[in-house]
């Protein structure tokens, strides 16, 4: 096996699962693959049909040659090229934009055969293009998304959908739940433990030193002390100031709305949202176009684009490529910051004692101040 040192310098294997078929997950694919210079960061192997990618590749009239070579297995992917491999039915039959059980249970067939790879560590890295939930259950997938699906198969206790892009950073502490559950589902012990994931990441993952992360608060106004909703005194700030004791920068809470509005998101390295939409609203309409869906708190580096199938997109040629590009690259970014970071650590291992990602030394020093 190579050292880090030797992987980082490699060309990494990034599996690509196919999404729903009938959605826009193979044209953006198709899309974000076209230009030959993106494989040269990485070796794509996508896991689907050969079938599809000849469909909806003919939707595509502005790609030139983007041809698949297909393969057995990852390990017969080939440098510089676009590279598949055949896990669904030959028969299958695309109906674009209609959500059907069968395109979700291809979905299903694709990811679980690339998690198995991953697991035996033939590709480094997973990317996932767009699933239909509704279908998805239909079909028994059993989790409510790819992050709950993945939190199962790789065993870990608790992870964080992080939505990241250049300029902005959220996670959600409440993730694909209904929106009256959240003020029941939150807990002060909960909201620190998405606090030493996200700051666990933004360091290991996005090599930012001593992180800041802003903390929202639940209801209107933050509750107007107590006015409209006690969750930010009785949950939310005791989190935070445990959080501060143990080294982690994190501020808070605020309100929401004004948070945004004012850029105040831009004092801070990551923000954490109490529930989906009080972190993705404002996200996507910062970062549409840049955003990358990323599973913090997993033992791999899985991306997704921030975008849903589009089913009313599907077929049509018309699929914007730029979240899926930016999720592989960041994806790509992320493994190999990972390496660099752990090379740096174990070279420091001898010297120091290390804290169980705990926080920095020196960690008990009250609240920190912005800088």
């Amino acid at each position: 096996m190579d050292n880090h040192r030797t992987q980082g310098a490699r060309r990494p294997l990034v599996g690509i699962t196919q999404g729903d078929w009938n959605g826009i997950g193979y044209e953006v694919i198709i899309k974000a693959l076209s230009d030959e210079r993106i494989l040269e960061a990485f070796t794509p192997v996508i896991y689907g049909s050969s079938k599809l990618f000849g469909f909806y590749k003919k939707t595509l009239s502005e790609i030139g040659p983007a041809e698949a070579f297909v393969i057995n297995g990852p390990r017969q992917a080939r440098p510089r090229k676009i590279n598949i491999i055949n896990c669904l039915p030959d028969g299958i039959v695309p109906e674009p934009g209609q959500a059907t059980v069968e395109a979700a249970r291809g979905a299903m067939t694709s990811l679980q055969t690339a998690v198995d790879d991953l697991k035996a560590g033939d590709i480094d890295i997973l990317v996932t293009a767009p699933v239909n939930k509704r279908s998805m259950d239909k079909a028994g997938f059993g989790s409510t998304g790819h992050t709950e699906y993945l939190q199962k198969q790789f065993g870990v206790e608790d992870v964080l959908m992080f939505m990241v892009s250049d300029s902005l950073r959220v996670g959600v502490a409440t993730g694909h739940i209904p929106l009256r559950e959240v003020a029941g589902a939150l807990n002060t012990q909960m909201l620190v433990d998405k606090l030493r994931i996200m700051k666990d990441s933004l360091t290991r993952d996005f090599r930012i030193d001593s992180p800041k992360i802003a903390v929202l608060g639940l209801n209107p106004h933050c509750g107007d002390g107590g006015l409209i909703g006690t969750e930010e005194s009785d949950i939310i700030a005791p989190a935070v100031k445990q959080a501060c004791d143990e080294g982690i920068n994190a501020f808070g809470p605020y309100s929401a709305d004004g948070f945004f509005s004012l850029g105040n998101y831009t004092r801070f390295d990551a923000v954490l949202a109490m529930y989906h939409d009080q972190g993705l609203a404002p996200f996507k309409a910062i970062s549409f176009e840049d955003g990358v869906n990323f599973t913090a708190g997993l033992p791999i580096v899985r991306t997704s684009p921030d975008h849903g199938t589009a089913f009313e997109k599907a077929g049509r040629g018309i699929s914007d490529p730029d979240s899926m590009r930016n999720a592989i690259y960041k994806a790509v970014d992320i493994w190999r910051n990972r390496l660099e970071y752990d090379d740096l650590l174990s070279d420091k291992m001898p010297e120091r004692r290390l804290d169980n990602g705990r926080g920095h030394e020196g960690g008990k020093n009250g609240r920190p101040q912005i800088a």
